[in-house]
This record gives structure tokens, sequence and C-alpha cells, in this order.
């Protein structure tokens, strides 16, 4: 397996993309398929916590590696999602985050749970 340096989203998403050139799946990776697909990483995830509480450690140290890989199966997916359907995801977070910020000050929702609207 090959170390890569650079991590950013975009290097993420070439990475991914020529993966799946390679092997002739983008036949396969409609944005309605790999939306199941994320949903189906997303229940794996959910399987490895399931009935265990809030306890801590929140991840028992047996399952950490399947935790893992299962979060970086999300990623992947989430990515390719976004690269198939046109979206920018970094473009996309600022964007985001951006409302996201205004909509929750620091200073009203600083400890609180509370949605934006309550």
């Amino acid at each position: 397996m090959t170390a890569f340096k650079d991590l950013s989203l975009e290097a993420i998403r070439q990475r991914v993309s020529d993966f799946a050139k390679e092997r002739d799946w983008e036949q396969f990776h409609s944005p309605r398929n790999l939306l199941l697909a994320v949903i189906s990483e997303i229940g794996e995830v959910a399987e490895i916590v399931r009935w265990l509480g809030d306890d801590d450690p929140a991840i028992p140290p047996e399952r950490q590696e399947d935790w893992e890989d299962e979060l970086a199966d999300v990623l992947i997916l989430l990515i390719r999602l976004a690269d198939r359907s046109g979206v920018d995801l970094s473009s996309a977070f600022e964007h985001k985050f951006k409302k996201v910020e205004a909509k929750y000050p620091k200073d009203k929702f600083y400890g609180s749970n509370k949605k934006y609207n309550e």
C-alpha cells in the first residue's frame, strides 16, 4: 500500500476517480447508486455502536479498526458521490459552514444543544 502525502479532498477525489476509471466502474457510479452505497456504509458504521450506550470508550478497542474502515468507506463514497454529481466539496463546505456559523453564533450557543430556531 502506498502512503500519500497529500490527503486534501482534491487529492482523495482524484485518487478515487482514478481507481474507478482503472476498473471501468464509472458505469456503476451514478449519483443514485453512490447515495445508496453511502447509506449502506453508514448502516455498517451504526452497527458497530448499536446498543453500546454512551460509555467510554465510545468505540470498543477491539472494534476500532472496523470503525476506522467503515468511516473511511463513507468518506470515499461521499467524495465519489460529490464528484459524480458535480459538487466541489471544498467549496460546498466553505459555503455551508459560513451559514452554520451565522445560524449558531458562539455567544448564543456555547454549551447548548438547542436548534437555532428554539
